[in-house]
C-alpha cells in the first residue's frame, strides 16, 4: 500500500524542465612539467594543473604552458612559458614554498595575457564604412534648407 502512494506521489510531481546552457568551449591547455631537483609528486602536478586550466578563460586556442620547477636548498624557483597562437608570455618566481610558485606564476601569466590581449584589440582599427560617412555627413548640415557659414 506505501509503494502505490509513494507511486501517486512522484508521478503527480511536476519537475523542472532542466536547462540545456551552452557554454562556448574554452580552449585546452597542454600542461608540460620540468622538476629539477625535486621529485615529481602526483599532488604537485594536479595543484599547476588546476592552477593553469584557469587561462584558458582568456583564450580562444589551445595553449601549451612549459612549467620548469627548481629547488636550490631552501629557494624554490619556478618559470612559466605560455604559447597561445600569436600570444606568448613567460614569467619567473622565486620564494620559499613551491605551491606559492606555482600560485604567483599563474596570476602573472594571466595578467600578462589580459593585457596582450587587450594591446592586439586597441591594434584593431576599421576604416568608417560608406553608411557611417553618409550618415555623419548629414549629420554636420542644417536641418533647414539654407545652409549656414560660420566662421
Amino acid at each position: 500500500m506505501s509503494r502505490s502512494i509513494a507511486a501517486k506521489h512522484e508521478s503527480g510531481r511536476k519537475r523542472k524542465p532542466s536547462r540545456v546552457t551552452s557554454k562556448p568551449l574554452a580552449a585546452s591547455v597542454g600542461l608540460t612539467m620540468t622538476f629539477r631537483h625535486v621529485a615529481p609528486t602526483e599532488a604537485i602536478r594536479a595543484y599547476a594543473e588546476r592552477r593553469f586550466a584557469h587561462l584558458a578563460r582568456f583564450l580562444k586556442r589551445a595553449c601549451t604552458v612549459h612549467l620548469i620547477l627548481t629547488v636550490d636548498k631552501y629557494r624554490q624557483h619556478g618559470e612559466v612559458t605560455v604559447k597561445s597562437g600569436r600570444l606568448a608570455v613567460a614569467a619567473q618566481h622565486e620564494t620559499h614554498d613551491l605551491y606559492s610558485v606555482i600560485d604567483l606564476l599563474a596570476d602573472k601569466a594571466c595578467r600578462q595575457l589580459k593585457s596582450q590581449q587587450a594591446k592586439f584589440k586597441d591594434k584593431k582599427l576599421r576604416a568608417l564604412s560608406t553608411v557611417e560617412v553618409l550618415s555623419a555627413a548629414e549629420a554636420r548640415t542644417p536641418v533647414s534648407g539654407t545652409p549656414r557659414i560660420s566662421r
